[in-house]
């Protein structure tokens, strides 16, 4: 029977553009470039090699999100995954972590599954969160933040590095695992893994396609909300230090000033 992995992946903006909330207190993502979160393009990776070391696998990737997020289900394509599966809908807008691993357990139990691969966290939310939310919604075990993974035997095994110790980790299939930064470098789409990719499935739903109420999700539904936000003050020029003879001390005491030592 084929090894039926689903890799959640998330469309978010660009670190390196100029990020900033809407009105209404929002991630702005229309005023700034999205992309396929790095973090995830490791996961993508991770299950590319489970599944090319099973006799049968195929992947499905999975992404909550606007029009433009089926650009990063076309960049997980490119790397070699085999179909997609893009949840949209306007009510979505505003959906906190919680309301997301609502959706994304239902898209998933839609697709079916024996694996569910993610990321450690999404950088623009960066709350690392939503995939033990995930596996507690669908019922399965969860083997978080690995650097090593694989799969055997109708087992998912693998290795969390800590500060000072690692761990080996298993747990029976079906099961959830996040991975790391630190579990290999993700490969380059090939041109023929672009062109692929443009004449695979992409699947579309939306909140009534998955039973799903319109008050569960949104800025109504969420269970955190921002209150607040107020945009970074400019950097101000730095303090220039002339040595005279006392360059040290001077260095000293600013360092003391800033909590530095």
């Amino acid at each position: 029977m084929s090894l039926r992995i689903v890799v959640a992946v998330k469309y978010v903006p660009d670190a390196t553009g100029d990020r900033h909330f809407a009105e209404d207190l929002t991630t702005d993502r229309d005023a700034v470039d999205g992309l396929l979160s790095e973090l995830d393009e490791y996961a993508v990776e991770q299950a590319l090699q489970i599944a090319d070391a099973a006799d049968d696998a195929e992947i499905t990737v999975l992404t909550v999100g606007p029009e433009d997020a089926k650009d990063a289900l076309r960049k997980a394509l490119s790397m070699g995954a085999d179909k997609a599966i893009h949840v949209e809908d306007d009510d979505l807008h505003g959906t906190d972590a919680i309301g997301t691993s609502l959706v994304l357990a239902k898209a998933i139990e839609h697709a079916g599954f024996d694996l569910v691969v993610t990321g450690m966290a999404s950088t623009d939310g960066t709350m690392g969160v939503v995939p033990a939310l995930l596996a507690e919604r669908l019922g399965v075990p969860q083997v978080t933040l690995l650097s090593e993974v694989k799969v055997e035997d109708g087992k998912v095994t693998g290795r969390r590095d800590g500060d000072t110790a690692s761990e080996q980790l298993e747990a029976s299939l079906p099961a959830l695992v996040s991975v790391t930064d630190q579990s290999g470098e993700a490969r380059y789409p090939s041109f023929k893994g672009i062109m692929a990719a443009k004449k695979k499935p992409v699947e579309s739903l939306d909140l009534s396609d998955l039973g799903l109420d319109a008050a569960e999700v949104g800025l109504g539904g969420a269970w955190t909300a921002v209150e607040d936000a107020k945009q970074r003050p400019p950097r101000t020029a730095g303090t220039i230090v002339k040595d005279e003879g006392e360059g040290g001390k001077q260095l000293a005491e600013f360092l003391v000033s800033q909590k530095f030592i």
